[in-house]
């Protein structure tokens, strides 16, 4: 049985590991694929032989993880790549961790100064970030808001929500379902730089979109 599961590895390793371009260096590099239907496989296996299968039932299961794992990792390899294609020199940054991709969107980029309407000069990020979630439906999407620490709290939490649901108000206009939308204001909690600094505050003023994948 080892061999057999050390063979399936293998074969998987060798078929879901192809190499993509990144969009803004243009370097070739692997995709992630392999990685995710390698952890399908283990855990397919794994739930083979927890259940009291055979060899067969095992490998059975194992290969099913693997394409299940394969086929998620790559859905989020070409969401990517669609992404980091249309969001060159606009300001926003992109994070991939595992399946889930995270935007990031400079609050003087997005909005005036203490106003939650998105800017006019903004509508064509959001266009384009619109254009791929479409494409990709497969997905959610929680929109968030965030300040910095100056000011106080109650209007912070305020102004970091009305932000965040005029993002997604707008990302419902442009025909991405209300089902797959979720929004919340979180104030100062989750700052990335410190507030110490003008530079740090700046950046701490932010809407965020996670895309993930849809549960059930």
């Amino acid at each position: 049985m080892k061999k057999n599961i050390s063979l399936l590895l293998l074969g998987v390793i060798a078929i879901t590991g192809c190499k993509s371009i990144d969009p803004y260096t243009g370097e070739e590099k692997f995709s992630q694929t392999s990685k995710y239907a390698l952890g399908g496989v283990l855990a397919g296996a794994a739930a083979g032989q927890i259940a009291g299968k055979d060899t067969k039932s095992t490998l059975t299961g194992a290969a099913a993880g693997a394409l299940a794992g394969a086929g998620l990792g790559y859905y989020f390899d070409r969401q990517e790549a669609a992404l980091r294609a249309e969001l060159q020199k606009t300001g926003v940054s992109l994070k991939r961790v595992d399946n889930k991709l995270q935007l990031v969107m400079p609050g003087n980029l997005t909005f005036n100064s203490s106003s939650s309407d998105v800017r006019s000069d903004f509508y064509e990020v959001l266009d384009s970030v619109s254009k791929v979630l479409n494409e990709y439906d497969k997905t959610d999407v929680f929109v968030s808001g965030h300040t910095d620490n100056t000011g106080k709290n109650s209007y912070n939490m305020t102004l970091s929500k009305n932000r965040a649901d005029s993002v997604a108000k707008y990302l419902k206009s442009r025909g991405v379902q209300n089902t797959r939308i979720t929004s919340e204001g979180l104030g100062s909690k989750f700052p990335i730089t410190s507030n110490s600094t003008s530079q740090g505050r700046e950046n701490n003023r932010r809407v965020e979109i996670e895309i993930i994948a849809k549960k059930g």
